[in-house]
């Protein structure tokens, strides 16, 4: 049997020698049709690093396009317009793979009802803290039935301790597939509207998508390394700046507007203040006073934001740089 074509997207920001490294893995798979899509966004990079990129584009080892811009969503709509596989990987620029790692994802899509595949990610800093907090391995089969739930399933996926495959309400931007006819036949494109880091972003396509009746399948064997790079990454990288945490809430509050019924937002907008603003588990933030207050300005200023995001879809969707494109259609 033909292996389907897979396109591998990475999209990339301010990331130098975690590029690199990310592109020595994947070129080390040992699956036998792929192609592989850059999205750069690093107006300049270190000289070797340079060099490095336009070798692997002179040997057509990869496709490498350098863009004016910074966004995640649109990065990731970018390459789609210009991959020619039957499968759409994305991964971030900054992670480590196993050699059998696109095979895993390839093989779950001999199921005609699987149209995403979400993959296991080791997080780096995650795994440390779990195993801090519980002294040894931590490991859970069945996700719960609240991680199915659109109001409160983003405190509930764990996809870094999952052990068994089953079926998820959405995938981790970092290690997820996609069948293409998602983006070409049923229209679905990553939201430029999210910004910054783009939190969100995937879960508000992974909630759009189970519109099309194709589902989400968790393979725990599609896994990766996210190493959680402290810079790059088209994002602010302090979680301190005013920025970062406005764009935090308006990201989460503008999925909720977008996918989620009334008593749906509601639950998240409480989980959201309990844990996030409030600092209850499993956020463990600092209860000081004047933190709880300064946080929960940010969720307010970022609530109105979204809020003014939403209105302004009515006559604006907001695909900014789709829209900067040549290769869209009139």
């Amino acid at each position: 049997m033909n292996e389907p074509l897979i396109s591998v997207i990475i999209p990339t920001y301010e990331r130098e020698e975690p590029l690199r490294d990310t592109l020595e893995d994947v070129l080390k798979q040992d699956y036998p049709a792929v192609e592989i899509l850059v999205v750069d966004q690093t107006q300049n990079h270190k000289p070797e690093i340079e060099a490095y990129l336009q070798q692997l584009a002179n040997d057509q080892k990869i496709k490498w396009f350098r863009v004016n811009w910074a966004s995640l969503p649109g990065a990731r709509n970018y390459a789609v317009r210009r991959a020619t596989g039957d499968i759409i990987v994305f991964i971030d620029d900054d992670v480590k793979m196993p050699a059998g790692y696109l095979q895993a994802h390839a093989r779950n899509y001999e199921r005609q009802e699987v149209g995403a595949v979400a993959g296991r990610v080791f997080d780096r800093m995650k795994l440390a803290d779990s195993q801090k907090k519980h002294q040894g391995d931590y490991e859970i089969e069945e996700l719960p039935l609240q991680a199915m739930d659109p109001g409160i399933a983003w405190y509930h996926i764990d996809l870094v301790h999952t052990i068994k495959p089953q079926w998820v309400i959405s995938a981790r931007g970092c290690n997820m597939s996609y069948r293409r006819e998602i983006f070409t036949k049923h229209g679905i494109w990553f939201d430029e509207r999210f910004r910054g880091s783009a939190v969100r972003e995937e879960s508000d396509f992974c909630l759009r998508l189970r519109q099309t009746g194709y589902q989400i399948w968790y393979d725990p064997d599609a896994s990766l390394v996210h190493l959680g790079e402290e810079t790059g990454g088209c994002h602010d990288i302090s979680t301190r700046s005013l920025k970062y945490q406005v764009t935090f809430y308006h990201n989460h509050f503008l999925m909720a507007l977008k996918n989620l019924t009334p008593s749906q937002q509601v639950r998240l907008f409480a989980k959201l203040f309990d844990c996030h603003v409030l600092g209850n588990p499993p956020c463990n933030k600092s209860g000081s006073p004047i933190k709880i207050v300064t946080r929960a300005g940010f969720y307010t200023i970022g609530f109105i934001d979204a809020l003014k995001t939403q209105i302004k879809s009515s006559w604006d969707q907001g695909q900014v740089y789709t829209e900067l494109d040549e290769k869209v259609d009139g």
